[in-house]
């Protein structure tokens, strides 16, 4: 069982996908840190001079007492999903992509391994009859 486990932890997919939620999710801190820190009060600061507010830097709007819309942490999160998006697909999945290209290692190949297994057997058939250009039957 351990043995197993083993096997399928360091097949690569499984600590790819740990590196990853890692990954992210340090990014994630960070973008937001930087969204919350900087881009929140300068969104809410042009808020209050389109809207002609008092002053505060915020950008709500009061519905009725205790119930607020606050632009500026809306735009904020959108800012930040767009950001996080953009860092993780230009710093980790194209640079990954290139890497693969470079190396030959393509896609995964998602088909089912007796699927597999089945088109092996029949390409080996086909060589031991002579293939379709040696007179044997054509499979495809």
């Amino acid at each position: 069982m351990i043995k197993g486990f083993k096997e399928f932890v360091f097949r690569g997919n499984v600590i790819d996908l740990a590196v990853a939620v890692a990954v992210g999710t340090a990014l994630a801190a960070l973008v937001a840190a930087v969204t919350q820190s900087l881009i929140e009060p300068i969104v809410g600061w042009i808020l209050s001079l389109l809207g002609g507010s008092d002053g505060s830097i915020g950008g709500t709007i009061t519905l009725a007492p205790g119930y607020e819309i606050n632009f500026a942490l809306l735009i904020g999160a959108v800012i930040t999903f767009f950001v996080t998006l953009a860092a993780l697909y230009f710093l980790f999945v194209l640079p990954m992509n290139k890497y693969r290209a470079m190396t030959g290692q393509g896609g995964v190949d998602t088909r089912p391994p007796d699927v597999q297994l089945l088109e092996e057997i029949r390409d080996l058939l086909k060589q031991q009859a002579g293939g379709p250009d040696r007179g044997g039957p054509a499979a495809d």
